[in-house]
């Protein structure tokens, strides 16, 4: 597990880094309180000032048992056709916040997720790994 998590750390770390100075960019500007729709408008504007790749809201499918359901499940953000995005506007993040990025990056089948939070007085990120 311990080696598993040193190649993971290494995975898109560049990449990473441009996303959460993007974001930290934001948090700088607008700092905390603002609704999370503000954060992601503002945040899709930073990431095309910054000329980093990103889908807004994608669509990714899930099944069950085989079986495609109807509802999606939309993560904010695909950076890099490989990064998950979720945001949030919140005092703390929590066990909830942590399932839901865990889920995107179960659904997408992606390798790593970055959860971040404009709601606290600095800037919160977390990096997954799947």
């Amino acid at each position: 597990i311990i080696e598993r998590q040193k190649m993971a750390e290494l995975i898109y770390k560049d990449e990473v880094y441009n996303i959460v100075g993007a974001a930290m960019e934001v948090h700088s500007i607008l700092g905390p309180g603002f609704l999370e729709a503000i954060y992601q408008e503002a945040l899709a504007m930073e990431l095309r000032l910054q000329s980093i790749p990103f889908v807004e809201q994608p669509q990714l499918h899930l099944e069950y048992k085989g079986h495609r359901l109807e509802r999606k499940y939309v993560p904010h953000y695909l950076c890099y056709e490989e990064i998950v995005i979720e945001i949030k506007a919140l005092k703390k993040c929590g066990p909830n916040e942590e399932a839901q990025i865990i889920n995107a990056l179960k659904v997408s089948k992606k390798k790593i997720g970055i959860l971040i939070n404009f709601g606290e007085p600095s800037l919160f990120w977390k990096r997954y790994v799947n």
